[in-house]
């Protein structure tokens, strides 16, 4: 027998997402959220689940498939409540979500632009921002990490986002999410010559790998390694396959204070889906190489 699922489908910066409406155990999340996401279901590049919060002051909980926080997804769901509370055009809505990934409320605010949504999220700090060099199939490679609580997301500046870079990039990312038992290992390719990037997401509970056309967590970490960087406030369009996110970042003796991203999301689809959870969904890893952090 099918199992029937409740969902809206969101578009932060083609960064698909689905938010599932109807209330699932939690033990379910991961094998609902792996058949959400295939190609022969509604097909997405991550699944949120709404439930209703914890939290004093909480408008909404979002709890993603994989534990992790999610900026782009905070951003769909705002605009999912937007649309649940009738926002007018020149109207802003308040938005406060209880999030996975997240010990504090994640502060939203939402304006209705023509079909679409302005969606500004005040993202999480990082605890801290650091140079390191990696040796990685025997490469020394020069690598920003950009530390949360519960992931961690890795910029590399390079001159071209060439095939060779993005075999390196998985390599690492799936290398990481064996070793280091984060559940979201981030890998941003940075050219900074064109205020590009190229953001890869690897959700090691799911086992899912994916070059995100716009990633709002990542946007908000390459702010912030920018600003960490710069030793100065920054405001930065940053250009994705997807378009482009807003980031303002700032800081106090490289210490980040301020992180904020912004972008445009669309309402694309909402309705039911029906499907058959066969175990976590999750796959066998590839074997490693060899990576060391100094």
């Amino acid at each position: 027998m099918k199992q029937e699922i409740d969902f809206v489908k969101v578009n932060p910066t083609q960064n698909m997402t689905i938010l599932v409406k109807s209330r699932h155990p939690m033990e379910e999340y991961i094998p609902i959220a792996s058949r959400l996401m295939s190609y022969d279901s509604v097909y997405a590049e991550q699944v949120g689940f709404i439930s209703n919060p914890s939290k004093q002051g909480a408008d909404a909980r979002l709890q993603m498939a994989g534990g992790e926080f999610c900026g782009n997804a905070c951003m769909a769901m705002a605009a999912y409540l937007a649309v649940e509370n009738g926002l007018q055009p020149d109207a802003i809505l308040e938005i406060s979500l209880e999030s996975s990934g997240s010990d504090r409320l994640v502060a939203c605010r939402v304006s209705k632009v023509k079909e679409k949504y302005s969606c500004q999220v005040t993202m999480p700090l990082p605890n801290k921002v650091e140079q390191k060099s990696v040796q990685y199939e025997g490469e020394d490679l020069s690598i920003a990490i950009v530390r949360y609580d519960n992931f961690f997301h890795i910029v590399i500046e390079v001159e071209s986002f060439s095939s060779a870079w993005r075999q390196k990039a998985e390599g690492l990312a799936r290398l990481l999410g064996i070793t280091l038992g984060s559940n979201l290992i981030g890998v941003l390719l940075f050219e900074p010559k064109s205020d590009t990037m190229a953001p890869l997401i690897y959700l090691p509970e799911l086992d899912s790998m994916v070059w995100e056309k716009g990633c709002g967590s990542g946007t908000a970490s390459l702010g912030a390694y920018l600003c960490w960087k710069n030793k100065s406030a920054i405001t930065s369009r940053v250009a994705q396959p997807g378009g482009t996110i807003l980031v303002e970042a700032d800081c106090c003796e490289q210490e980040i204070t301020s992180l904020i991203i912004e972008g445009v999301v669309g309402i694309v689809a909402q309705g039911r889906a029906y499907i058959e959870c066969e175990g976590s969904g999750r796959r066998a890893d590839s074997s490693p190489t060899s990576a060391m952090l100094v």
